[in-house]
């Protein structure tokens, strides 16, 4: 049995000394013939020429294990129904790896069976490789011997996720992606699977000049023990955009895909588990602003519009106060009916104010009041506006 794998680089050892020593010039002379060095380079340790594999090498979760086969008769004898079987044991399951099941009718003597396997690796740790080969003799007497090839397979990635909810359902994702493997690699795609429940927007590329360049630049290498983090955004889709302020528990967000390539393109892909969050908590009655203005005048009104949601398992029945600050005034009726509310359900609200301070101000001053219950919910800080002077008119 014998590993198939892609061939190295060579690397050669230098050996060089001043031209005023005794060797003079001759060590620099060898290296210069060198077939293998890289020319105008000679003194690097950097090769020009592959060399095969000279050991068993590293396995790596998400790569393709393959390996050659080979049963040969050593004997001066013909042996027929010869069955050759290679199984691969994890520590979970026992996969069958043999191309053909079908018994070969003879084999003459130093003759051989050859069988490539190819197995892509989905688990980490302990692998072995059993190969049993069955055969019958000349005289009818049926033998049968097995060999073991035991392998580590070993973790590529460091994959750390975090979340971000924002006030207008969004979820921002951030995956910490690091490469925890001895070589280089080159990162070939690295993409969010959403769930279901929401559409996702890549945040990991600029725009310029009309095309998208990948804010990692044009050689999206990843070296050895670095870190690269990865932004996505997930959107509700309408059917569930309703039911946002009232999901509860854990989440189903989706999974991560990522495909790499190492050393002469040894291609690698892991994806990560469903991922999960935690639903934010509303409370009772949820207040979440849907249109807001960033800039605005002084002393001059202007419009947003709120949207409250019934996160609870009852129909509210609530009544709408607008308390003034400092800076906030509002415009309107306070202590308004708003009516009944049933559970999941939602109203949106348009509400006229003003400020009277310039700078950055933040709208306060909302209180919704649940009649049945005589309970009141208050929301202060829901948004921010930069409140400027407005231009004075010359007549």
């Amino acid at each position: 049995v014998m590993r198939l794998t892609k061939p190295t680089l060579f690397t050669n050892i230098p050996v060089t000394c001043e031209e005023r020593d005794l060797p003079g010039n001759l060590f620099n002379q060898l290296m210069k013939d060198d077939p293998s060095t890289v020319k105008g380079a000679e003194t690097l340790m950097l090769g020009e020429m592959l060399t095969l594999p000279q050991n068993f090498g590293n396995i790596f979760l998400g790569e393709t294990f393959s390996s050659y086969i080979s049963v040969h008769n050593d004997s001066n004898q013909v042996v027929k129904d010869i069955l050759v079987k290679a199984d691969l044991q994890t520590s979970s399951q026992r996969l069958n790896l043999s191309a053909s099941s079908a018994a070969v009718a003879e084999l003459k003597p130093d003759c051989c069976i050859d069988d490539v396997i190819h197995h892509e690796v989905k688990e980490i740790g302990t692998h072995i490789l059993v190969c049993a080969v069955s055969y019958t003799t000349q005289s009818g007497e049926k033998m049968y011997f097995r060999k073991f090839f035991k392998f580590q397979v070993l973790k590529p990635l460091d994959v750390k996720t975090k979340f971000y909810n924002a006030e207008t359902d969004e979820v921002f994702l951030e995956a910490q992606i690091q490469n925890i493997t001895t070589s280089p690699m080159f990162m070939e795609k690295v993409s969010l699977e959403p769930s279901m429940m929401y559409n996702v927007a890549e945040l990991n590329t600029v725009d310029t000049g009309g095309e998208s360049e990948s804010t990692f630049g044009g050689r999206t290498y990843l070296q050895p023990m670095d870190t690269r983090q990865y932004l996505y955004c997930l959107k509700p889709k309408q059917e569930f955009a309703e039911k946002a302020g009232v999901i509860k528990g854990v989440t189903v967000i989706g999974k991560l895909d990522i495909v790499w390539k190492t050393n002469l393109g040894e291609r690698g892909r892991l994806q990560t588990s469903q991922l999960q969050r935690m639903a934010p908590g509303y409370g009772d009655v949820r207040l979440s602003l849907e249109t807001i203005p960033d800039t605005v005048n002084l002393e001059e009104p202007f419009d947003i519009t709120c949207k409250i949601t019934n996160c609870s398992e009852r129909t509210m029945d609530l009544v709408l106060e607008m308390c003034n600050t400092n800076a906030i005034h509002w415009c309107g009726v306070s202590g308004r009916q708003l009516g009944k509310l049933h559970p999941s359900s939602s109203l949106h609200l348009a509400l006229t104010l003003l400020s009277s301070v310039q700078g950055l101000q933040s709208v306060s001053g909302l209180r919704l009041t649940d009649t049945f219950l005589k309970r009141t919910y208050e929301y202060d800080d829901i948004a921010q506006v930069c409140v400027v002077s407005s231009e004075v008119k010359q007549s």
